[in-house]
């Protein structure tokens, strides 16, 4: 069941620490059309953090915010690129100031959220909050406020939003919110794929947040969502309870393989080059000359090989390939030419970086 909002726009405004953003530099780069900062000059790529709506929905309080800021943090997530920890909905009371101002719930939260924020914030990492406001003129307040804000909209795919989004935040939801099962996860992918073009640095496609580690999936299931969700250049936001998160949900969100192609610079989400009935093979380009690609088998029951060629990856033919299993962490021995074919196991993927031989 989706959320329910006072108004039609909703949005999660990420509170970054610094005023200085480093951009993100990528050979191969110069002059590329896609190259693009907004006003803010954050986003370049897809935000990473955690939030806690997928797994606490209203059950959340500033005990459980500090334990999770300190868990991203022990863990060596924070260090993998996960910094926002985002409090969704319910944190607010019912009642505002006399100026108006929203306040935290006293019950839930009863040292206030600039308190939190400051917690969160002496620990290395950045406070991301919930609230709802039309989206012009929240984000004319946003470019004002003297830190830059992260800005994400969220009206579920409504209004076209890929169209003028990146006028006013960094990033859109595409779609309704995800369930955690394995047909919720694939339609969201599709989706979120059908506008790939609208996505680029400073303005990203947003299929909702990570079910992994909630327990709605299989492990192979929750590979795909994780390749997924890297090959589309999508929001990394951890949504379960990383206090108490097992070794096999651990080794899929910290894959930092798959992190670097979500984080690549250039910024290109991938799309989906080839499908014959439940077998797919998704693509995109990277820096230094390089392509991921997703072999994708939907079949909930029978193995099958899949063949990406390279005339559906737009590569030459000709060119010989060094190949890279970003899941297995290694590079296969063989140099490849004109395609590559492997088998793939019911409702699971494999996901490889193609790089020429010079």
């Amino acid at each position: 069941m989706e959320k329910t909002y006072n108004s039609m726009f909703s949005l999660m405004v990420m509170l970054c620490l610094s005023a200085c953003i480093a951009t993100v530099e990528c050979r191969n780069l110069t002059d590329h059309p896609r190259r693009s900062l907004l006003a803010n000059a954050i986003g370049l790529t897809p935000p990473m953090g955690w939030n806690s709506w997928n797994h606490f929905h209203c059950e959340i309080n500033e005990t459980m915010i500090k334990e999770t800021a300190d868990e991203i943090v022990s863990t060596g997530l924070a260090k993998l690129g996960y910094q926002y920890v985002n409090i969704d909905d319910c944190w607010a009371s019912n009642q505002r100031n006399s100026k108006g101002e929203l306040l935290g719930n006293e019950v839930t939260f009863p040292s206030g959220m600039k308190a939190l924020a400051d917690y969160v914030h002496d620990k290395g990492l950045k406070l991301g909050i919930y609230s709802s406001a039309g989206y012009p003129k929240m984000s004319r307040a946003l470019r004002k406020a003297d830190r830059p804000i992260f800005y994400s909209l969220c009206e579920w795919g409504w209004g076209e939003v890929p169209k003028w989004g990146h006028m006013f935040g960094n990033s859109w939801r595409t779609t309704g919110d995800i369930v955690d099962n394995w047909n919720s996860m694939i339609t969201i992918a599709d989706l979120n794929e059908a506008i790939a073009d609208y996505a680029r640095p400073g303005a990203w496609n947003d299929p909702d947040m990570l079910e992994i580690g909630n327990g709605g999936m299989t492990n192979n299931e929750y590979v795909v969502h994780f390749s997924l969700w890297a090959i589309s250049k999508a929001p990394l936001l951890i949504g379960c309870d990383v206090r108490d998160i097992p070794k096999e949900t651990m080794d899929i969100i910290a894959n930092e393989e798959i992190i670097a192609v979500n984080q690549d610079a250039l910024g290109v989400q991938g799309k989906k080059v080839k499908k014959d009935g439940d077998l797919e093979i998704w693509a995109g380009p990277l820096c230094e000359d390089r392509t991921v690609v997703l072999l994708l088998n939907k079949n909930s029951n029978e193995s099958s090989p899949i063949t990406a060629h390279w005339q559906d990856l737009d590569i030459d033919h000709e060119t010989l390939i060094e190949v890279r299993d970003l899941w297995k962490h290694e590079t296969l021995e063989e140099k490849f030419s004109r395609k590559l074919t492997t088998t793939v196991d019911p409702h699971s993927c494999k996901m490889f970086v193609l790089k020429p031989v010079s």
